[in-house]
């Protein structure tokens, strides 16, 4: 699965490139670029706000030189054969949400282990419905995983713009040690709370490091 997923992204990002020039235009800012860049070795957790439903194939593009594992719930492999298809190729870890199914952690951390990527969008789903503000509250397991693992976790803004005449502009944040943010006076529960409404914080920060639209013009 491992494999088949960098082999398929791969093709994919090739065979897309062009297209997705169009589609996303995607405009890459970094936090700090002189320590920073899209290709980074060894393995991570990018978190990311979510607006858009193409929000993780932005990101695929954004991280164009390492393969990432999305995670989406069980309702977009019952869509139709064919997005069916394509997820499962794309190596996407499927979880059933409405059982509480956490069955893809043992194959995200054995993605991990294998110096892989990880990516979440912590709010679950994105906020269109009536009386949504963004962001979502993160759900924190994200934060379970990276202390496990002993990984960074990224923090990664995105505008959620496709299919605009705007790009799609992605903020990459510079690694967070969730380890050292565990407060050992605070529960278990008590620190995955505080550390995912930090890595929240962190990434809406990032929000700013956008240029303003008169800034663009001048």
């Amino acid at each position: 699965m491992i494999y088949r997923a960098r082999l398929f992204q791969a093709f994919f990002k090739i065979t897309a490139y062009i297209p997705q020039k169009f589609v996303f235009k995607i405009k890459l800012c970094f936090e700090n670029r002189k320590i920073q860049s899209s290709f980074f070795r060894g393995s991570a957790i990018i978190v990311s706000n979510h607006l858009s439903v193409y929000d993780y194939i932005a990101l695929i593009f954004a991280f164009f030189f390492r393969t990432t594992r999305g995670i989406a719930a069980e309702v977009l492999f019952k869509k139709n054969i064919f997005l069916t298809l394509f997820l499962h190729l794309l190596g996407l870890l499927r979880v059933n949400r409405g059982e509480h199914d956490f069955g893809f952690e043992k194959k995200a951390f054995e993605i991990l282990k294998r110096k892989g990527i990880v990516v979440f969008h912590p709010e679950g789903r994105v906020p269109d419905r009536e009386g949504d503000k963004a962001p979502l509250p993160f759900k924190t397991t994200f934060v379970y995983m990276a202390l496990r693992a002993k990984v960074p976790v990224i923090p990664v803004y995105t505008n959620g713009k496709v299919f605009s005449k705007e790009p799609c502009r992605i903020v990459i944040g510079c690694p967070v040690d969730v380890n050292a943010l565990y407060d050992n006076d605070l529960s278990e529960k008590e620190n995955r709370r505080f550390i995912a409404d930090y890595v929240s914080d962190k990434i809406q920060e990032l929000s700013a490091l956008i240029p303003e639209k008169k800034e663009l013009k001048a």
